[in-house]
């Protein structure tokens, strides 16, 4: 596959994910705020993952899973992201290179070990994160592949990334790149945790260079600071081509210049784990945003993706997506 050519590139944390299943007393005893993610330093994910029951570990991150999944509905993707030159580095780029995507980042070499992210799941299928960012923190825009970002369709940044002053110039850094190409840059907010970090600076990311906003209900009032949801969307309506908003079993809806599109939420018979449903909701979207498809079909794309993953544990499919897409008849 020529890097050149692509339809989606990911910009973002690099991580292996450890999930495990655990109670609500846990997170409690722990003092671990409950459905969210927690940047924690490498004694904490020691002493955490110490305390763990039994685990799974998964190559993860956010932006990585969006990109996985992209693969596996049949687009070209692309993935830009630091690990570092050991074992976990390199199972990462094993996983995501085996799942059919484009990644060349240089590891880091010297330093502190790949990131990884210790992911709790409650038996309501809510997921606690606690991230040690480790080798994450070490992209910065010389690991930017022009080549990558100009050819592709859409560029699209992880909010979780923005933490680190390098980081935040990598990302507008790759907008340059993409828009000098007259391509399109979409950001997922991530948390928002991250939106309160980071309010001002993503407030200025999304006037000026995004074109694709990613959400869920929390983050975009966040973002906004709304009293509610409708406060939000009208502030967000004349920011970005497209404001793409999740709102759980509400639904999602796409907001652009021509108003307001609603997508009905997918039928899940057991919600499994949440981890990744707005990553895999972001892939679905952009599968059909690439092809051109109406913004109706690109939400129910999204929709059967972000369906498909909390009925199993883990943000990677298991399946084939482009194959699921054609049993629903999504496609």
């Amino acid at each position: 596959m020529s890097k050149g050519n692509l339809d989606v590139v990911g910009i973002g944390n690099a991580i292996v994910d450890v999930l495990s299943k655990t109670e609500d007393a846990f997170l409690q005893d722990n003092g671990i705020s409950k459905g969210t993610m927690t940047l924690i330093e490498a004694g904490q994910a020691e002493e955490l993952y110490a305390k763990m029951g039994p685990a799974m570990e998964v190559s993860g991150g956010s932006a990585a899973n969006t990109i996985a999944a992209l693969a596996s509905l049949g687009s070209k993707a692309g993935y830009i992201g630091k690990v570092a030159h050991d074992q976990l580095g390199a199972v990462f780029r094993h996983d995501i290179r085996a799942a059919g995507v484009t990644f060349e980042t240089a590891p880091l070499v010297k330093g502190v070990p790949t990131a990884r992210c210790m992911i709790l799941i409650t038996p309501d299928a809510q997921r606690t994160m606690s991230t040690y960012l480790g080798a994450c923190v070490y992209l910065s825009a010389e690991d930017l592949d022009e080549e990558m970002i100009s050819g592709a369709q859409v560029t699209y940044l992880e909010g979780y990334l923005f933490d680190r002053d390098n980081a935040k110039r990598a990302f507008y850094k790759a907008a340059q790149m993409a828009h000098k190409a007259h391509k399109k840059v979409a950001l997922t907010l991530s948390d928002p945790f991250c939106v309160d970090r980071h309010r001002d600076a993503f407030l200025d990311l999304v006037k000026d260079h995004v074109d694709i906003l990613f959400a869920n209900e929390a983050e975009i009032m966040s973002l906004y600071k709304a009293k509610d949801f409708e406060a939000a969307v009208a502030q967000a309506r004349p920011h970005c081509e497209l404001s793409v908003i999740t709102r759980s079993e509400k639904g999602s809806v796409v907001i652009s210049t021509d108003g307001i599109t609603e997508i009905k939420a997918e039928p899940v018979k057991e919600v499994v784990d949440t981890t990744g449903a707005g990553d895999l909701y972001a892939a679905g979207f952009l599968h059909g945003y690439t092809r051109q498809k109406p913004l109706k079909v690109c939400g129910r794309m999204a929709s059967v993706a972000a369906a498909e993953i909390i009925a199993q544990v883990g943000a990677r499919p298991q399946r084939s997506l482009e194959q699921l897409l054609k049993d629903k008849n999504a496609a």
